[in-house]
C-alpha cells in the first residue's frame, strides 16, 4: 500500500527557509492520476491546504502562500520537497505530505497522509 513519511528539522528561525521532504513508498510518483501535496495544521486551527505537484511535476499553490512555496520532485529518489521561505512564527503547524486521487485544494480529498511533522518557527 502507498505509505508517505515527512522529513526535515523540527526547528526553523525567522525568515529562514523551510524545507521538508515527503518520501512514498508502495507506489512511484509519476504514478498517472495521483497528486502530492503538502497540508499543515497550526495549533488551534483547521488543516490547511498548501499547494501539490502533479506526476508531472505541474504545480499549483494556496494563493495567500504562493509568493513563498514551492514543492519540487526527485523522481530518482521517488520523493517530493517543500520549500516556504521567509518563515515567520505563523507558519509554526504540523506538517503533513500527502496523496490525491483528483487534483485538490480540500485537505478532506487526500486519501493517504503521512503521520506529520511538527515545525516550530522561533528564534
Amino acid at each position: 500500500q502507498v505509505q508517505l513519511q515527512e522529513s526535515g528539522p523540527g526547528l526553523v528561525k525567522p525568515s529562514e527557509t523551510l524545507s521538508l521532504t515527503c518520501t512514498v513508498s508502495g507506489t512511484s510518483i509519476t504514478t498517472f492520476y495521483y497528486y502530492w501535496g503538502w497540508l499543515r495544521q497550526p495549533p488551534g486551527k483547521a488543516l490547511e491546504w498548501i499547494g501539490f505537484t502533479t506526476n508531472a511535476g505541474s504545480t499549483f499553490y494556496s494563493p495567500p502562500l504562493k509568493s513563498r512555496t514551492s514543492i519540487i520532485m526527485d523522481t530518482s529518489k521517488n520523493q517530493f520537497t517543500l520549500q516556504l521561505t521567509s518563515v515567520t512564527p505563523e507558519d509554526t503547524a504540523v506538517y503533513f505530505c500527502a496523496k490525491a486521487p483528483i487534483a485538490s485544494m480540500t485537505p478532506e480529498e487526500y486519501d493517504v497522509r503521512g503521520q506529520g511533522t511538527q515545525v516550530t518557527v522561533s528564534s
